[in-house]
C-alpha cells in the first residue's frame, strides 16, 4: 500500500506531500490544476520514462519518493535483486537532473531505473484515460489473456520450439541458391583456395620474415661487426695481433707457477681461468655466426618477394597470416557445404518436418491452455460488465487458426455485442468510449485479482461514463478498494463522493509563478467539491444538497461492503 508520496519541482508541482490512506482515494480539480502531474511523479518514482521537462522552471533538478507498506518479503524482484525491507516497508526514490542524469535508490541502497521499474511494477499498477486505445489493438488481446491464465510457461516452451524451427528455415534459405549463382560462388572459392593454397601459408612466419629481411638489410654492418669481435677475441686472420682468448691463456699460464704462494694468488688464477673458457665460448660463439652467416643480393630478393607476396594476400584475405588461414579454412568449409548442399538440404528438410511437428504440437497444448482460460476470463467479465450497468452485453474470445508464429497458432481477440439481437464483433467496430471505459476496468479488475500489486491507480478512466453508469464504476471501485487500496484521478462526482478519502489538487499563483497544492479535504471542503463537480463554478444551496445526498448514498453503500466482507 502506498503511504505516502512527496514531489519535489516537477512541473507546477513546487512541493508536496500526499498521505494516502487504505481505501478509495480520489483527487478531483479543475482541468489543469495539476491532477495527472501526481500520476507524472508517480510513473517516475516507479521508473516509468521521464524526460528533462519534468523539472519545474527554473530548478536544476527534481525528486520524488514513494513509501509502501505491507510489502510481501518474498516480492520477485526483492528477491531477485537482494533487497530488504525495513519492518515491512520499502522507500523508492528518484531524483532527475536537467542535464539527463538520475539516481534511483531502494531504502537508501542505489539502484538501476531498470531494477526500480520492475519492483514498481510489482507494488502499484497505474491504468491511465488512454489504456482503453490499448483494447482496440487484437495483438494485445492474447497478451491479456495469458496474463489471466497464467499461460506463460506454455508459451515459453512453444516459443522454444518456434525458435528451433526458425533456425532450420534459414538455415535451409541459406544453402538455396539457384544454378547460376551457385556455380559463381564455387568458381570464387576454388581461385580463393588455390591461391591460398600455393602461397603455403605457416603460421608465425611472418614475423621471422621480418627479422630476416632486416637482418638482410644490414648485412654488410653484421658482417663487419663479426669480423671486428672475432678478431678482438681471436686475433687478426694474418696473425698480425694476438686476441682475447690467446692473451687470456698467457696470464693465466704467468700465474700457474706461483698460485700455490699465495691464497690470494690461487684466486686470481681461478678467476683468469673462469673468464679464460667465457671469452673462449664467446669467441667460438660469434666465430660460428659468422661462418653461417650467408648474405647474397639473391637472399634478400627472397625475402622481399615473399613479404610483398603476403602483403597482397592480406589486402585480400586477412589482417595476419594466421587470419588468412582461418579464412581459407572457411572457405573449404563453404565450399564443401555448397557441394554437399543437396544432401544437407534433404537432411535439414527432414528435421523442419519434425521442428514444424513439434511447434504445432506445442501450439496445441498452448492453445487448449489459452481456450480454458478464455472460458473463465468471459464469465468473469461477464459478472464484471453486469456489475457496471453492461447487463446485455455479450463477450467472448475468438481464436482464428493461422500458420504459427511467433506468440502461437492462433490469433486471438476479443468480441463483444452491446445490444440484444447483434453479432459479436470486434470492439473496435462497435464499443463507444463509455464501453471501452468499462470493459478496460473489469479486465483490469480481473488481472488485479492474478497479481500482488497492493495499489491500482485509474487516471480518469471515467471518460465517456456519466449517470447511471458512472455509478456503477463508483460501486466498482469502491468494491476493488476492499481488497486493494485504489487510487482515482477523476471529474466525477459519482466516484468522488465513493471515496473514503478525498483529497483536492489546486492552482494558484504567487509571486509571478504557478504552484499546485494538494489537500485532504474534510467532510464541509468534500461537500463544497462534490457540489462544484456537479453544477460548476456557481455553488448553490441546491447543489450543496446534491452534494450532501451524494455522500450519504456513498456512505451507505460502503457500509453494505463492509457489513458483506
Amino acid at each position: 500500500m502506498l503511504l505516502l508520496l512527496h514531489i519535489e519541482n516537477i512541473a507546477v508541482i513546487d512541493g508536496a506531500d500526499i498521505q494516502f490512506r487504505p481505501g478509495f482515494n480520489a483527487l478531483t480539480g479543475e482541468t489543469g490544476a495539476g491532477k495527472s502531474i501526481v500520476i507524472d511523479a508517480m510513473n517516475a518514482v516507479l521508473g516509468g520514462r521521464t524526460s528533462r521537462d519534468l523539472i519545474r522552471t527554473g530548478a536544476e533538478r527534481a525528486f520524488v519518493s514513494a513509501e509502501f507498506s505491507a510489502v510481501p518479503e518474498d516480492l520477485p524482484a526483492l528477491v531477485k535483486n537482494g533487497i530488504s525491507r525495513e519492518n515491512g516497508e520499502l522507500l523508492l526514490q528518484r531524483e532527475l537532473f536537467a542535464d539527463g542524469r538520475n539516481l534511483c535508490r531502494v531504502n537508501g541502497r542505489p539502484v538501476t531505473v531498470a531494477q526500480l521499474r520492475e519492483l514498481g511494477g510489482q507494488l502499484l499498477n497505474i491504468h491511465g484515460q488512454h489504456d482503453g486505445a490499448q483494447l482496440l489493438d487484437e495483438e494485445q488481446h492474447g497478451v491479456y489473456l495469458d496474463r489471466f491464465g497464467k499461460t506463460e510457461p506454455l508459451l515459453e516452451e512453444y516459443r522454444r520450439a518456434y525458435g528451433a524451427m526458425c533456425a532450420l528455415r534459414e538455415k535451409i534459405a541459406s544453402l538455396q541458391m539457384d544454378e547460376a549463382e551457385k556455380a559463381r560462388r564455387v568458381d570464387a572459392l576454388h581461385f580463393q583456395i588455390e591461391e591460398l593454397e600455393r602461397a603455403e601459408l605457416h603460421s608465425g612466419e611472418e614475423e621471422g620474415l621480418q627479422q630476416r629481411r632486416n637482418l638482410l638489410r644490414n648485412g654488410e654492418k653484421y658482417l663487419s661487426a663479426l669480423q671486428g669481435a672475432d678478431a678482438c677475441l681471436n686475433g687478426d686472420d694474418d696473425g698480425g695481433g694476438a686476441g682475447a682468448v690467446e692473451l687470456l691463456r698467457s696470464a693465466q699460464d704467468a700465474l700457474g707457477g706461483i698460485k700455490g704462494l699465495d691464497q690470494e694468488l690461487e684466486e686470481l688464477f681461478k678467476r683468469i681461468k673462469e673468464a679464460s673458457c667465457e671469452v673462449y665460448d664467446l669467441a667460438e660463439t660469434i666465430r660460428d655466426k659468422r661462418a653461417e652467416f650467408d648474405f647474397s643480393p639473391e637472399d634478400l630478393d627472397a625475402v622481399e618477394s615473399r613479404c610483398d607476396q603476403l602483403y597482397r594476400l592480406k589486402k585480400k584475405y586477412g589482417a595476419t597470416v594466421e587470419d588468412m588461414l582461418a579464412y581459407l579454412d572457411r572457405c573449404r568449409q563453404e565450399l564443401d557445404s555448397i557441394e554437399t548442399a543437396d544432401d544437407t538440404l534433404l537432411r535439414l528438410r527432414e528435421q523442419l518436418k519434425g521442428a514444424l511437428a513439434n511447434t504445432r504440437a506445442a501450439g496445441e497444448r498452448l492453445r487448449g491452455a489459452r481456450k480454458a482460460a478464455a472460458a473463465k476470463l468471459e464469465e468473469r467479465i461477464l459478472k464484471e460488465l453486469r456489475e457496471l450497468d453492461m447487463n446485455r452485453v455479450r463477450f467472448s474470445t475468438e481464436f482464428t487458426p493461422r500458420e504459427p508464429g511467433a506468440d502461437g497458432c492462433d490469433q486471438i481477440r476479443f468480441l463483444m455485442s452491446a445490444n440484444v439481437g447483434e453479432d459479436l464483433r470486434p470492439l473496435s467496430k462497435i464499443a463507444s468510449g463509455g464501453e471501452l471505459a468499462r470493459i478496460m476496468l473489469a479486465l483490469k479488475n480481473v488481472l488485479a485479482e492474478q497479481e500482488t500489486v497492493g495499489t491500482l491507480v485509474f487516471d480518469e478512466v471515467d471518460t465517456g461514463v456519466s449517470g447511471r453508469a458512472a455509478q456503477k464504476v463508483a460501486e466498482k471501485l469502491a468494491q476493488v478498494s476492499r481488497h486493494k487500496q485504489v487510487l482515482c484521478v477523476t471529474h466525477l462526482p459519482q466516484l468522488a463522493a465513493m471515496a473514503d478519502t478525498h483529497f483536492s489538487v489546486e492552482k494558484g499563483e504567487r509571486d509571478g509563478r504557478t504552484y499546485t497544492h494538494v489537500t485532504c479535504m474534510n467532510p464541509e471542503q468534500r461537500r463544497a467539491e462534490l457540489a462544484r463537480l456537479i453544477g460548476g463554478s456557481r455553488v448553490t444551496e441546491a447543489l450543496l444538497r446534491s452534494a450532501g445526498e451524494l455522500l450519504e448514498q456513498a456512505k451507505g453503500y460502503r457500509a453494505t461492503l463492509e457489513k458483506r466482507s
